[in-house]
């Protein structure tokens, strides 16, 4: 989970680590599932030592809580900020995926059509869940515009595969045809 996530949640206003959570569940739905709830405590930590949150401990101030209470100082702001004014996106690197594909194929470890069909088959089963999982979010929810992003790489992925498949597919029948 990243630590400027967790900020930006408490730019809004002061909250407790399971309000955080609970926040978090909300907003991601399904994808939230496995967020260790533990993780939220750990970074909470890392940023109050960072300097980006304070903490109220318990039975302090007018509330007089049990439960530690995070605000986001004004360096935890500038964060924030900077974090969402960043332009981010996976850069197309080559996956291990890739690497493994190539490898096998030009060392002769393994035929290639075999390991897109199995990745092709990996991926299916995940387009699946996550269809699935964007099926039981309410239309327009954030979670479902995460799910529905999801869905369109898994199928950007899968023509991808079936691309390799037909390639690697034609290249072993005319290997084949030349053999004759």
């Amino acid at each position: 989970m990243q630590q400027e996530a967790i900020l930006a949640l408490l730019a809004k206003e002061p909250a407790h680590a399971y309000q955080l959570r609970a926040r978090l569940d909300d907003a991601l739905g399904p994808l939230g599932e496995g967020l260790n709830a533990g993780h939220v405590y750990v970074t909470l930590s890392r940023l109050e030592r960072a300097g980006f949150v304070t903490v109220e401990e318990p039975g302090t101030g007018p509330a007089r809580s049990d439960r530690k209470l995070y605000s986001l100082t004004a360096a935890g702001q500038e964060c924030v900020s900077q974090w969402l004014s960043e332009l981010t996106w996976p850069k197309p690197d080559l996956a291990d995926f890739h690497l493994k594909l190539i490898a096998a194929a030009t060392a002769g470890l393994a035929e290639p059509v075999g390991i897109v069909s199995a990745q092709r088959r990996e991926l299916l089963r995940r387009l699946r869940d996550a269809q699935h999982a964007a099926m039981g979010e309410p239309a327009g929810s954030d979670a479902s515009l995460l799910l529905e992003g999801i869905v369109l790489r898994l199928q950007a992925d899968l023509r991808w595969l079936e691309a390799c498949q037909q390639s690697w597919a034609s290249r072993r029948g005319d290997h084949r045809e030349g053999n004759r």
